[in-house]
């Protein structure tokens, strides 16, 4: 039930978006000169839109019940860039002796490749996760993979904080983190960085709820509702903001 109640918000949270859409691109086409949008200008509600969608999918996806391994299959990710420098990190078991008593011996390693940042420079980080095997019971030991905010994403968690931290007390757009990624030699998507925000929220809706359970607790709330003036891409034009 919690499921299905997930992914009709999914697909009202769709509809909604192809609707602002389908009403953004006939202003852009029949709305009066003072009045229509430039593509530039609706850049900023396309990244909520994605952020939304990203989040009910992360949730829908969380809803359903866990499918064994190997019957899901993951879509195949492009490597990431080879010029990158790489940091090597080894995980490998507590023990390397079977219980049956027996020295086990490594037979090779699992490599998984997450993408890292530092202001002006990318990295990634190299997980290698050796497999040892007894040769006696054919037992089969390696370390398991860390945590990470998102499952099977390539951002690392100090990628993620840096577009949070960009974003909302920066005041970055997430156009503009674009340009400012490819300037040192990495291309994400605007939509990508949109869905690991969106993943992100999701992750810290319990933060979120403790925190508003605590502010509630006060008998007066107060708010800061002035404006502040937001600049529109490539017009040189303000608008109000809150």
């Amino acid at each position: 039930m919690t499921a299905l109640r997930a992914e009709l918000v999914f697909k009202q949270a769709f509809i909604d978006k192809l609707t602002h859409e389908n009403a953004v691109l006939k202003r852009l086409k029949f709305a009066a000169q003072s009045e229509a949008f430039t593509p530039e200008q609706k850049s900023l509600l396309d990244e909520t839109f994605d952020m939304d969608l990203a989040a009910v999918a992360r949730e829908i996806e969380d809803a359903q019940p866990k499918k064994p391994d190997g019957e899901k299959r993951q879509p195949k990710r492009a490597p990431l860039p080879a010029h990158l420098p790489r940091h090597d990190f080894h995980h490998e078991p507590a023990s390397t002796t079977c219980e049956c008593g027996c020295a086990m011996k490594r037979i090779g390693e699992d490599v998984s490749e997450k993408l890292d940042y530092v202001p002006g420079v990318f990295t990634v980080e190299r997980h290698l996760r050796g497999k040892w095997v007894c040769a006696e019971c054919e037992t089969l030991v390696q370390a398991p993979m860390d945590p990470h905010i998102i499952d099977k994403g390539i951002p690392t968690t100090r990628l993620l904080a840096q577009v949070l931290v960009a974003k909302y007390l920066d005041h970055l757009p997430l156009y503009r983190q674009e340009a400012i990624f490819e300037r040192a030699g990495m291309a994400i998507a605007r939509s990508t960085l949109a869905q690991w925000v969106g993943e992100c929220g999701v992750q810290l809706q319990p933060l979120v709820d403790a925190l508003t359970a605590e502010l509630l607790k006060a008998s007066v709330l107060h708010a800061d509702e002035t404006p502040v003036p937001m600049l529109k891409p490539g017009k040189g034009k303000t608008h109000r903001a809150y």
